[in-house]
């Protein structure tokens, strides 16, 4: 997916530069052509001849150095590449990008990037999650930016916890991701139902499920990086919203009926990955209800089945579902595409590795009306939701 691909590493000074170099190999080794620009202070830790022999470029390091006549080196090097990535993006140099702030050649390329831009921050913890440099990543993810999330564990300086640089597989994935959307959906809307519901007893107790909105903010932000207008219509999570989405929370079955109702006439596209809640107390209690007796028996009513009200409503747009299941899935799977009216099912079984609730990654399988099920391998729910569109992209052109 990068044969071909034009790609800029920024390089500043953290100790994970050493893992910037195993980058630059690895995206050499899957066909990219690298530049490499390095800071003065990565230039502390590896010395630029390094970059140079593993990427096959002279490396950029100063913003006056000399250019070939008649261009001017930092719009040069913006113009001629397709993505750009920071790595390791310290606070200093996030900071300086959610500023504008330009003094030096990777600050002022930034500046002057008009292709996707990702950070992949690599700092002490309570750097990582002091105020201002939260509020530096936000301001530039609001406006566009991308992020890979650091990880967990032990750190250079001996703390533990994140801010661990990302594997460099899953860099590489999201670089690929971003590489490959395109704006192939930029006339359509799109609308995403994700997370859980919660299904009141009383003020303080509710039923719900291990759904945490994982896979569909995937694809809502696949989507809007595709061009997509897009509604996200959410239960209860901890995930921020992706960059340029219409979010619209709810916490009931009821409330995402409505939700979804409301907006589907003037959608081209719903994929539905929410795990909504199919029954909910019959009544549910104003005052927290008190215990008493050993036993508790609470009388449950069915939920409207969004999924099959959307099938049977339909009128032109395109209807995805998802099923979670823990044996039988293809039967079970065969069934509900059918029985909803969809164009297509994603299903996982949940007790394999890799496939629950609350995984980076995920193993599905394609179910379709005419009996075809096609099993895609595993992979992050990042890369998953953009295979996922461009399955509906590739069906709705053949309609």
């Amino acid at each position: 997916m990068l044969t071909g691909k034009n790609i800029t590493v920024g390089v500043t000074g953290g100790i994970a530069v050493y893992k910037a170099v195993q980058l630059v190999s690895d995206l050499k080794k899957y066909g990219a052509g690298v530049q490499v620009i390095m800071t003065r202070s990565a230039r502390e830790f590896v010395r630029p001849l390094t970059f140079q022999v593993i990427s096959g470029n002279r490396v950029c390091t100063d913003l006056f150095e000399s250019f070939p006549e008649g261009k001017v080196q930092h719009i040069d090097l913006a113009g001629g590449t397709d993505l750009l990535v920071v790595v390791p993006a310290t606070a200093n140099i996030i900071g300086k990008a959610a500023c504008g702030i330009a003094d030096d050649l990777l600050s002022t390329v930034i500046l002057a990037m008009n292709c996707p831009v990702i950070f992949c921050p690599a700092m002490n913890v309570n750097m990582y999650y002091n105020r201002v440099v939260q509020r530096n990543i936000e301001t530039l993810r609001v406006v566009g930016y991308h992020f890979v999330e650091p990880g967990m564990g032990r750190l250079a300086c001996g703390a533990e916890g994140r801010g661990r640089l990302a594997d460099l597989g899953v860099i590489i994935e999201q670089l690929a991701a971003l590489l490959n959307s395109g704006l192939d959906m930029q006339d359509m809307t799109v609308m995403v139902t994700a997370g859980p519901t919660v299904e009141p007893f009383d003020p303080v107790r509710y039923l719900t499920n291990r759904g945490t909105g994982k896979m569909g903010y995937a694809v809502a932000g696949a989507a809007a990086r595709r061009g997509a207008e897009v509604i996200l219509v959410s239960g209860p999570t901890a995930l921020k919203p992706p960059p340029g989405v219409k979010l619209i929370t709810v916490e009931t079955a009821r409330q995402m009926y409505d939700a979804v109702m409301e907006h589907f006439p003037g959608v081209d596209v719903v994929v539905k990955t929410a795990a909504v809640a199919d029954y909910r107390p019959a009544q549910a209690a104003v005052e927290k209800i008190k215990k008493h007796g050993d036993r508790w028996s609470v009388e449950f009513i069915k939920n409207p089945d969004i999924l099959a009200e959307l099938g049977n409503k339909k009128k032109g747009q395109f209807l995805v579902g998802f099923a979670a299941e823990t044996g039988e899935l293809d039967t079970h799977a065969l069934n509900k595409v059918r029985k909803k009216n969809l164009d297509f099912l994603v299903a996982n079984d949940i007790t394999m590795p890799g496939a629950g609730f609350g995984t980076d990654t995920n193993i599905v399988k394609l179910v379709y009306p005419d009996g075809k099920i096609l099993p895609l391998p595993e992979m992050r729910k990042s890369v998953l939701a953009d295979r996922l569109l461009d399955e509906v992209l590739s069906l709705k052109n053949m309609s």
